[in-house]
């Protein structure tokens, strides 16, 4: 099935009525009907998150690319016979037009988790539709889809919709309890930082014999920029996202390096293996970026300031210096926490809005990307400004060429 990109981001039908049952659940205390599109490894477990910590919750409705995906989904949920569950074939919708179906079920909160290239119009569709938003990171893997995302929270917040950003970290107790203190002034001022996502390889799929492109980079989509991002964009955004909580601010510009060293093979597609960045911030803040993904290497995930009276680890919830300290707190899972939180505050009647902080978010780990793609200083207001859009010409199962590998100092 053929669907142009003015209708995968078209209104959904019924969404005076989805909008009304959506201020409705949220505060009557009926259970919150939760519709999941993208049912891939992420996407299942975020189902499964809510259930474990939201006890008054329904699953109602998935959807997905692939039958195959969407049913693994249906499997992994019903096996428990938790009777919230109640996922029915007709509300099981597949293809490029699955998630606008998904939104005329009876759903209020719908799980935004296929890949990332996807966010963007599927955030603007739910919007429309009167749906309150769990968003996966990264929320777009380029400036334009950034600016579509910043425009549809404000239509989100102008409806009273909550919009969830999952960044896990800003609800792991820990973490939370060490930004605060170094809000308060427990390492003086904050005078640099650096953070890292270095781990060893991942998934992939070999195309198999008679699957198009698009089929084929839809399945492998980690390899490709116009639905990861590529590496920096779609994991690395976590740490980044601890600098913007704990400077308050976007960076002003950023120099970076990067390449290609392991992962060369066609399957691979068009992404990097390793990035290196030096985010400037305001007054003059560095913090040095690292991420890679190299097999039979050392891993090492963190983010850590240094301040005037002492430096702080915010993944270890520890802080030395003048004013020692060590989290010793309880907590549950952060992916957890993040859905009890949010219904929480769908259900006080004001809902939070995150999503100009995770467009930030991601938009800085753009930068990151840009700089280290073009051997340039960008500004943030370049990348912000910037009309770069990595959306195919449609949204359809046939031919889609690879963009070139980037190689800095040559326009690709």
């Amino acid at each position: 099935m053929r669907v142009t990109r003015r209708e995968l981001i078209g209104t959904a039908a019924g969404a005076a009525m989805a909008a009304a049952a959506a201020r409705a659940g949220a505060q009557d205390g009926t259970p919150v009907r939760v519709g999941l599109v993208g049912c891939g490894g992420r996407g299942t477990g975020a189902a499964q998150n809510i259930l474990e910590g939201v006890p008054n919750c329904e699953i109602l409705a998935l959807a997905d690319m692939f039958p195959d995906r969407l049913n693994r989904a249906r499997t992994a949920l019903t096996k428990s016979n938790d009777p919230r569950v109640k996922i029915e074939d007709a509300r099981c919708f597949t293809g490029f037009d699955a998630c606008r179906r998904l939104l005329d079920t009876p759903v209020d909160y719908v799980i935004l988790a296929q890949p990332p290239g996807f966010r963007p119009p599927h955030f603007e569709l739910a919007v429309e539709a009167g749906k309150h938003v769990f968003l996966e990171k990264p929320v777009a893997v380029d400036p334009a889809g950034v600016r579509r995302v910043i425009a549809a929270g404000a239509k989100a917040k102008a409806k009273n919709l909550g919009v969830h950003a999952s960044t896990e970290n800003r609800h792991n107790r820990k973490m939370e309890e060490t930004v605060r203190r170094i809000h308060d002034g427990q390492i003086g001022k904050v005078v640099a930082g650096r953070c890292f996502f270095n781990t060893g390889g991942l998934w992939k799929f070999e195309r198999k014999p008679g699957e198009s492109d698009m089929e084929w980079q839809i399945r492998n989509w980690y390899y490709f920029d116009w639905l990861s991002g590529d590496h920096i964009v779609e994991q690395h955004v976590h740490e980044l996202d601890v600098c913007h909580w704990v400077l308050k601010a976007p960076p002003v510009r950023a120099v970076a390096v990067g390449g290609r060293s392991q992962r060369v093979e066609p399957v691979y597609g068009n992404i990097w293996d390793h990035f290196a960045v030096d985010f400037e911030f305001p007054d003059n803040v560095h913090v040095m970026s690292m991420c890679r993904q190299w097999q039979n290497t050392d891993g090492h995930v963190g983010a850590y300031f240094v301040g005037t009276k002492g430096e702080a680890s915010v993944y270890g919830g520890t802080i030395t210096g003048e004013n020692p300290w060590k989290y010793d707190g309880n907590m549950i899972s952060p992916h957890v926490q993040e859905h009890i939180d949010f219904v929480e505050s769908i259900r006080s009647g004001t809902p939070y809005n995150r999503a100009t902080q995770v467009a930030y978010s991601t938009l800085i780990a753009i930068l990151g990307r840009t700089a280290a793609y073009t051997g340039k200083v960008v500004t943030w207001d370049q990348v912000l400004n910037a009309d770069q859009d990595y959306s195919p010409p449609a949204y359809a199962f046939g031919d889609l060429p690879v963009r070139p590998v980037p190689v800095p100092g040559k326009k690709a």
